[in-house]
């Protein structure tokens, strides 16, 4: 059997070259070739190969891989490419790569097969295995307990030095990565943590309890995945265990789970404020079960546009007297939308990560409003030169004060409102990118056409 030493990392034009190769060699079964060029590539890259690589030649190389790799091979896959493979896979090949995950991997794996292969697939692998991974699927999905995993080191609080380093020798197999030793009691309650580099250098005689820290930072089991991520950011964690209501210790969480966390909630976020669904959504639901999700926010917009319209309409007379009014309300339309965009991002982010808290919010809508009037002084003087070196001073001085007072105006209404929506029990990045638009588009017409009217009239 092939030995994978998973050393060699790849660029772009590196993975270019070996995907023809490897679709050539692929093509007439070269099987020789195509495992002397994979055995010491990384799994993280060999899953981007499969990925670039036509249908029949994807399953054909998959079928090279052994179980180890092959594991976590399609752990790197997108959701995608691996529901294609997996379609093609025996549930004897799929409970061998299943035996060779961690537990939350297998979780997460288990949980997109059909019930049946499931079912099979759970009844084949390791008993204990399989225990632990009906154990996982309990728990709601984007939980601590839906992403934690069930193998880690953890001695008792009276053992030695010497003890616990010979429990990490004796769960090296099981356990792949090891950052801490957990100390529970007699009862399996979570106690201590002590760093691997103390235990490594403490005496070998010296008591584990005498050595570990007892403020320990954990997480139940119901708590969200993405407050989960905000702890280990918070606290520069590589791993936090996580306990029941009764404090015994379950499982843990490492950092590698909680960077897919990050990206994930990342790209729900994103999606969110497009309106969209995820991608396994998107996939699986019908065009018009797609459109009835995107439609209500884009009426928003809609209705928000006619009203605007209806400005327009209003202030026809105006435009027709000053036709260059006209000529520079794309520019304030643009300016006012790009700074409330950045302002509600900016808000957006702080709520989702937990950094804004009820004394902050009137610092944050602060220092927007500062940042909002130094940038549209910057613009409307910029403004103001342009107009004036084209011959007409007066509506260049109309032109900045509508300029600085549009940006005031969005760069507040776009701090604001994700506030307004999270008091409401709504979720601002869904609700705030369609509620910008229409309000500054409106605000902002209503203030550099009425502006324009009244003081064309003094100046």
């Amino acid at each position: 059997m092939q030995v994978f030493t998973k050393t060699m990392r790849l660029d772009e034009k590196d993975l270019d070259q070996i995907v023809d190769d490897i679709a050539f060699l692929a093509s007439v079964k070269d099987r020789g070739k195509i495992l002397n060029i994979l055995m010491s590539t990384h799994p993280a890259d060999i899953a981007d190969i499969i990925r670039n690589l036509p249908e029949k030649e994807q399953r054909y190389v998959f079928s090279l891989l052994d179980a180890d790799t092959a594991s976590e091979v399609i752990m790197e896959l997108d959701d995608y490419s691996r529901e294609k493979l997996v379609s093609e896979l025996k549930h004897e090949r799929i409970s061998e790569i299943v035996d060779e995950m961690d537990s939350d991997d297998a979780t997460d794996f288990v949980s997109e097969l059909s019930e049946d292969v499931a079912e099979k697939v759970l009844a084949s692998i390791d008993k204990q295995d399989s225990e632990e991974v009906k154990q996982l699927l309990r728990h709601e999905e984007d939980t601590a307990g839906g992403i934690m995993q069930m193998e880690f080191v953890a001695v008792r609080e009276n053992v030695t030095v010497d003890e616990a380093i010979k429990e990490i020798r004796k769960k090296a197999e099981e356990v792949e990565e090891v950052y801490n030793v957990y100390v529970v009691d007699e009862n399996d309650r979570l106690v201590g943590v002590l760093p691997l580099k103390r235990l490594i250098l403490a005496r070998p005689n010296t008591r584990v309890k005498n050595i570990m820290d007892e403020d320990v930072i954990s997480v139940p089991t119901t708590m969200d995945q993405e407050e989960v991520a905000n702890i280990f950011r918070r606290y520069n964690l590589v791993a936090v265990p996580v306990v029941d209501e009764e404090g015994r210790l379950l499982g843990r969480i490492t950092i590698d789970d909680v960077v897919d966390v990050m990206e994930e909630e990342a790209s729900e976020d994103i999606q969110k404020m497009a309106g969209l669904a995820d991608e396994e959504e998107i996939r699986e639901t019908s065009a018009f079960k797609i459109s009835m999700v995107r439609l209500p926010w884009l009426l928003v917009a809609f209705v928000g546009e006619l009203i605007s319209a209806l400005v327009l309409h209003h202030f026809e007379a105006s435009l027709n007297q000053i036709f260059m009014a006209a000529l520079f309300i794309p520019l304030m339309m643009a300016m006012g939308g790009n700074s409330g965009n950045q302002a509600a991002i900016i808000v957006v982010r702080a709520i989702a990560l937990g950094e804004l808290t009820p004394d902050d919010i009137f610092k944050r809508l602060r220092k927007e409003f500062r940042v909002s009037f130094i940038i549209g002084v910057t613009c409307g003087a910029l403004l103001f030169v342009l107009v004036t070196l084209l011959g007409d001073m007066r509506f260049g001085a109309i032109l900045a004060i509508s300029m600085l007072i549009v940006i005031l105006n969005a760069t507040l209404v776009g701090a604001s409102i994700p506030l307004i929506l999270k008091k409401l029990g709504i979720d601002p990045a869904i609700a705030t990118g369609p509620f910008i638009s229409t309000s500054n588009d409106i605000i902002g017409l209503l203030i550099y056409l009425g502006l324009t009217s009244v003081l064309m009239q003094y100046l």
